[in-house]
């Protein structure tokens, strides 16, 4: 995670109504992938009290830092031009992306991603080349849907990226960064260490779980 162009009339027509406009539009709300979104219910002590999620990690070929209003737009330029592949590979769906996302939707998911990680509640990074100026991918570490997982882990990276291999050098480098820097037992890999039908499968199970309680 549209009546992506209605939205963006209304900002240019009437900019003091545009927050209410965008969020009476459903499909808007849920831009960047919504099937990892954390549940309204996920416990609010996602991490420790004492523990400082790191806001900079730099390595010889990339950097991470928190995705946020000032990366709108290296990160909508990543996204966009590899809409198809990360359909296919990252949501498993069109919602996201998609060619109708406009300059206000991909400003709000960063508004949205920059408060949750402030809350403390999810962390969302980009994955930038070394001197910052183009995002080779994002990594996300959220509350798990499934019980016995603390948390779980996605991440992706561009058509190009991903075509050069660097999909790989990032998730094994991924496992071992939250391994040694993040407080968490059962770390879940969707996609990954866990194939997605056992995976939709476990959340299914968990989700009706919650609900026969």
């Amino acid at each position: 995670m549209t009546g992506a162009g209605l939205t963006a009339a209304m900002l240019v027509m009437t900019s003091g109504t545009a927050t209410a406009a965008a969020h009476a539009t459903a499909s808007t709300a849920a831009i960047a992938e919504p099937d990892a979104a954390p549940d309204a219910e996920a416990p609010s002590a996602f991490i420790p009290a004492d523990f400082d999620a790191p806001t900079l990690v730099e390595t010889e070929n990339f950097k991470l830092v928190p995705l946020g209003p000032d990366l709108v737009d290296i990160d909508f330029a990543a996204y966009m031009s590899s809409i198809e592949h990360l359909q296919q590979t990252f949501t498993r769906s069109t919602g996201w992306p998609h060619k109708d996302i406009s300059a206000a939707d991909a400003m709000r998911d960063m508004e949205t991603e920059q408060a949750r990680f402030q809350k403390r509640e999810s962390f969302a990074y980009a994955v930038l080349t070394p001197d910052g100026s183009r995002e080779r991918g994002s990594l996300y570490v959220r509350p798990s849907r499934v019980d016995g997982h603390d948390a779980e882990v996605r991440l992706w990276v561009t058509k190009a990226e991903y075509d050069a291999g660097f999909d790989a050098e990032l998730y094994a480098w991924a496992r071992g960064w939250v391994e040694s820097d993040w407080p968490f037992e059962k770390v879940a890999y969707p996609g990954r260490a866990i194939d997605w039908e056992s995976w939709d499968a476990l959340v299914a199970a968990s989700k009706a779980g919650k609900a026969g309680q």
